[in-house]
């Protein structure tokens, strides 16, 4: 049961899109795909059940670290190019239930390049200031003024799927606006326009239905037939279009709950 949720949880995390270099035919969740940001290029780590070169000597308390606090087993602090601050916001027995299933994977030996970030972005030691400015480990705590698939809602996209990683804009030290919280940003992975996903009826997605955030998540599809490219289709490839009626519909209504921000994404002239 434990695996299977993990699995679940494999898919809605994103993890198969960032951790499979499919350009260089890396077998999947073996790393080495690079990330191109404003602060360098990064490369994804080896999460198979590798002893050497992947997470196999990891305990569960290591992987919770990883995922609660956003430090490695060595005690050195991740970049948050790895989504941790959001992963923060999982339940401890979600986190297990997803290192269940990488562990029963079929271990991948593969060596993964080290990042290409210059100086001083590359000092580690600087992540413990980024922390204390920007990062909150608490986990996700239920609106009890709200129902239930709202909740669930909120927990996958602001916890899951990590939604704000991507579309949310960045101060120029990494940090998410939250005041922007999923309004876009030209500065997405790799460079991508990411779009304003708020329900604004200028910039954003105020004109769609429900229905219409469902078919985009299980299909690519936008309700003007153009289709998703990119990061997002992956995204939607390898992990959200597996996601239950349920949890598509719980994520589409909390979206379509939020404030309307008005922020058009666009490249400078």
């Amino acid at each position: 049961m434990a695996i299977e949720r993990g699995e679940y949880l494999l898919r809605a995390a994103g993890c198969i899109s960032c951790h499979t270099d499919v350009k260089n035919g890396g077998p999947p969740l073996s790393g080495g795909r690079p990330l191109k940001t404003p602060f360098g290029t990064f490369y994804s780590p080896n999460i198979t059940p590798d002893q050497e070169t992947g997470i196999g000597a990891w305990t569960d308390e290591d992987f919770v670290r990883a995922l609660r606090d956003g430090v490695r087993p060595d005690g050195a602090h991740y970049f948050p190019v790895f989504p941790y601050p959001s992963y923060a916001r999982m339940t401890t027995s979600d986190m297990h239930d997803l290192k269940a299933y990488l562990f029963s994977i079929a271990p991948v030996r593969r060596e993964v390049p080290d990042h290409e970030v210059p100086f001083p972005f590359s000092w580690r030691f600087l992540q413990m200031v980024w922390k204390v400015l920007f990062f909150s480990s608490q986990e996700y705590v239920a609106d009890t003024e709200r129902g239930s698939e709202w909740n669930r809602g909120a927990y996958v996209v602001q916890a899951l799927a990590h939604c704000g990683e991507c579309h949310t804009p960045r101060n120029v030290l990494g940090a998410p606006n939250m005041d922007l919280f999923l309004a876009g940003t030209p500065d997405g992975p790799d460079g991508e326009l990411v779009p304003n996903i708020t329900p604004d009826s200028q910039t954003g997605i105020g004109d769609w239905s429900k229905g219409d955030f469902v078919q985009l998540l299980k299909s690519g599809l936008k309700p003007d037939f153009d289709d998703v490219q990119g990061s997002m289709y992956e995204a939607i490839e390898h992990g959200l279009k597996f996601l239950t009626a349920e949890d598509l519909e719980a994520v589409a209504g909390y979206i379509l709950s939020l404030d309307p921000i008005s922020n058009r994404v666009a490249r400078e002239k």
